[in-house]
């Protein structure tokens, strides 16, 4: 007869109201990031805020989906994001969110910033097996580290979890209470693309994958909606190996398929490497489920630069926001207010960069209409917008590609650069910015 889950956690089994209470004022509390958003345990604690039964805590919520920054909410905490999330975007604009920019992440640590050793950590998981080990389902993030540093770790379990290799684990032994999920983790959901838009994404990405990626590479793609997309369009590619931070759509397929072995990677060979999976259908996260080619790692592991430079044939293929015309790359900040947040964007195009037959590339619409105007805007732009934060620098930004064409940067002068760029931008904005950069580069 099989245990119950429920059995195996008796005596830290309680319900959600009950568990927040070990929240009290001046505790420092950590919450796992982004879609594995413990929803549960949040909304609890969250209740109780409102109420106004607790204040004076601190929250710190990487990628924060939960509802913080609701004005009753906020005021009682101190919310600390690194990324401004469409929860928490207009809060983090006015200043009302202690903003954190993250760019340098070590095996095994917390980023300097977010607290180390919290009193609290609040975190999804698997039900324990028959060995009392529970994963951390589709994305690990900083849970490993963190269920080991905590004062005390309340986890909600979520039955439909997967299992992978790597260290996708904690030991039901390691957890201090434990609550039923009585709702799904985060879930990001995107605005549905126009049609110029599609058609843009699917250029873009024919021409990285034709172009810039050959037989035998490893790949990182990037979150975002060009380069979380490519792996769409690899399947006529051959011996691929993918080591990245975050899984997307496709590559799932692309290992039943035999087109990712891994078989020529120079770390983690024959393994598929993330720290979580964003926005894959139910159906393919089963697949990875308990799929031996499927390793997840703590963010730290994986977006630690001392190890991904040790990667040939690195291609790494990450979104940007905005490309200036020397090809500064800011895929964070719309000017000096934060859209979205650097992740690993930063240590991995660097390391596409340095990696012996690697290359960085920038993906991007050439232009893009914002709803809130309808006016068309390019996407190459002469200078950043004032402020804007430079995810990448132009010296670690090998390519930049629009549905237009390839712009090849590494070893060109300013200028040669400003016109391989302005042979990429959208036909209605090449007079301005030639102009511009005759201003600008006497060109």
């Amino acid at each position: 007869m099989t245990m119950n889950w429920r059995d195996q956690c008796r005596g830290k089994l309680v319900s959600p109201a009950q568990a927040v209470t070990r929240i009290v004022p001046g505790h420092r509390v950590m919450v796992a990031p982004f879609t594995c958003t413990p929803q549960t345990l949040c909304r609890a604690l969250i209740d109780r805020l409102r109420s106004g039964e607790l204040r004076d805590i601190r929250i710190d919520h990487p990628a924060a989906l939960a509802p913080w920054c609701e004005p009753e909410v906020l005021a009682a905490i101190e919310l600390h994001d690194n990324y401004a999330t469409p929860l928490n975007r207009t809060s983090v604009h006015a200043g009302k969110v202690e903003y954190l920019p993250i760019g340098i992440w070590k095996t095994d640590t917390v980023p300097d910033g977010f607290t180390a050793n919290p009193d609290v950590f609040l975190v999804p998981v698997s039900p324990p097996d028959a060995n009392g080990w529970c994963s951390f389902g589709p994305g690990v993030w900083l849970s490993g580290t963190l269920c080991r540093n905590a004062a005390l770790v309340i986890a909600e379990v979520h039955e439909e979890f997967i299992r992978t290799g790597g260290e996708n684990f904690v030991h039901i032994d390691r957890l201090d209470v434990v609550v039923e999920a009585e709702a799904s983790s985060g879930a990001v959901t995107a605005a549905p693309l126009s049609g110029e838009e599609v058609a843009a994404v699917e250029v873009i990405c024919t021409l990285v994958a034709a172009e810039l990626v050959n037989d035998g590479d490893t790949v990182q793609m990037g979150v975002g909606t060009v380069s979380a997309s490519l792996g769409m369009y690899l399947e006529h590619k051959n011996d691929l190996g993918v080591q990245t931070e975050l899984i997307t759509g496709g590559i799932v397929d692309l290992v039943e398929r035999g087109v990712i072995t891994g078989n020529r990677k120079t770390v983690h060979k024959r393994k598929v490497v993330g720290s979580a999976c964003v926005a894959l259908a139910a159906e393919e996260l089963a697949r990875i489920g308990n799929n031996p080619a499927f390793e997840l790692y703590d963010f730290g592991y994986t977006d630690d630069l001392r190890r991904l430079i040790q990667i040939d044939n690195f291609v790494t293929v990450n979104n940007a926001l905005q490309v200036d015309l020397t090809g500064q790359v800011t895929a964070e900040s719309l000017g000096h207010q934060m859209f979205t947040g650097v992740g690993g964007q930063t240590v991995f195009m660097i390391a596409g960069a340095y990696s012996n037959g690697g290359r960085s590339v920038s993906v991007t619409p050439s232009s893009s209409v914002p709803t809130a105007t309808g006016q068309r805007i390019s996407r190459i732009v002469p200078t950043l917008d004032p402020g804007a934060a430079v995810t990448v620098p132009r010296t670690y930004v090998d390519h930049v590609v629009t549905e237009y064409g390839i712009a090849t940067l590494r070893g060109k002068t300013i200028k040669e650069r400003v016109h391989a760029l302005l042979d990429i931008a959208h036909p209605d904005f090449r007079d301005e910015l030639t102009a511009e950069a005759a201003r600008l580069y006497a060109i």
